[in-house]
């Protein structure tokens, strides 16, 4: 297989993490026969130094002709002015619209070697498996009008919630279809007693329930969920949210496994074309010590593989590799408090793995 692949390094710890990244995709090139051709653009605060723009159409261009694309992290206190115009976080946001990338998968699953890791105590880890898919392009991130003004002397901010019920179906659609290749549980989550774009969600999600008699459509609240998250994780097995619901509880799930840098992510549409990156920040005050863990880009790069590409015994290499080197012994310093490995350390443990599958 050829493809063109293109990568947005962005902000703080982004390029380190997308360059192990991209060198776990190499190493799959060179063992499977496949020709990875790699173009490197601008995002986020990086973007906005070089051409005043967090997306510049040089890379928007890129990457609608990219059959995918694997990017770090967007931020950081340089660009953090809340009165800003311009912002990182407009970068991503853009993109995800521009490419019509409207479901976010985010896997949380469980090594077993990194189960004290955890803050939480074992037996409630134990096997975590969950897939979180998260509405993208719809909710509060994306509502108009939204406006900070001011008026007799006081200031006045809005945000608007809009959903429509095709935005829902689609996302649900997707859900339940992923539940189906799973254990068959599918939590939808909203807060239906509050919000009527919430009402709206669950009436669609008992309708889309009728095309999947297979799989059992659980409804929570949002606040119930967060709680249950963390008091009873192992109960889930596929969630389905609006935008911002399922960027709080994907992060909150992220204690489970013990790190954020562990969690990989999707955002995917109708084709095959897809965005895929690490969930954790730009965490800027890491940045340049190549301490940050790789594993999240990595395993977003496997996801890449999957989705993209459609090459699956690809994608599952990678993660075994990525199980191997964790049962090895790899750890890096988010994972432990003695005996860490750098950056780039962890990313030749796991090509090493790689190879030896």
């Amino acid at each position: 297989m050829e493809a063109k692949i293109v990568l947005l390094p962005g902000d703080g710890v982004g390029p380190e993490v997308v360059n192990e990244g991209r060198k776990v995709l190499e190493a799959v090139a060179a063992s499977h026969g496949h020709r990875f051709d790699f173009e490197e653009q601008p995002i986020g605060g990086v973007a906005i130094d070089e051409a005043g723009d967090p997306l510049p159409e040089s890379t928007l261009e890129a990457c609608h002709s990219a059959a995918a694309v694997l990017l770090g992290a967007v931020g950081g206190p340089k660009w953090d002015d809340p009165q800003a115009e311009v912002r990182p976080e407009q970068g991503l946001l853009g993109l995800r619209q521009s490419l019509q990338l409207y479901a976010n998968l985010r896997p949380v699953r469980m090594i077993p070697e990194l189960v004290d890791a955890s803050p939480l105590r074992p037996e409630l880890v134990h096997e975590v498996d969950i897939l979180i898919v998260r509405e993208l392009t719809g909710g509060l991130y994306f509502g108009q009008p939204r406006l900070l003004e001011r008026i007799d002397g006081r200031r006045r901010a809005v945000d608007t919630l809009e959903y429509t019920d095709d935005e829902i179906r689609r996302v649900v659609r997707l859900a339940f279809q992923l539940a189906k290749r799973r254990r068959g549980i599918l939590t939808s989550v909203d807060k239906a007693n509050v919000l009527e774009t919430s009402r709206l969600w669950r009436q669609v999600a008992q309708e889309e329930a009728e095309s999947f008699p297979r799989v059992r459509l659980e409804h929570q609240l949002v606040d119930a969920a967060a709680m249950r998250l963390i008091a009873d994780p192992r109960q889930f097995d596929v969630l389905v949210t609006e935008n911002m619901f399922g960027d709080i509880l994907s992060d909150e799930a992220s204690v489970l496994v013990g790190s954020l840098g562990m969690l990989p992510s999707a955002s995917i549409g109708e084709g095959s074309l897809g965005v895929y990156e690490p969930i954790h920040g730009s965490a800027p005050d890491i940045a340049g010590s190549g301490i940050a863990n790789p594993i999240g880009a990595i395993l977003s790069a496997a996801m890449l593989l999957r989705h993209s590409l459609e090459l699956e015994l690809e994608a599952e290499a990678v993660e075994q590799a990525v199980q191997q080197a964790i049962a090895d012994g790899a750890r890096t310093a988010d994972l432990t408090n003695r005996g860490s490995i750098s950056t780039e350390e962890m990313g030749e443990a796991i090509i090493e793995c790689l190879k030896q599958r």
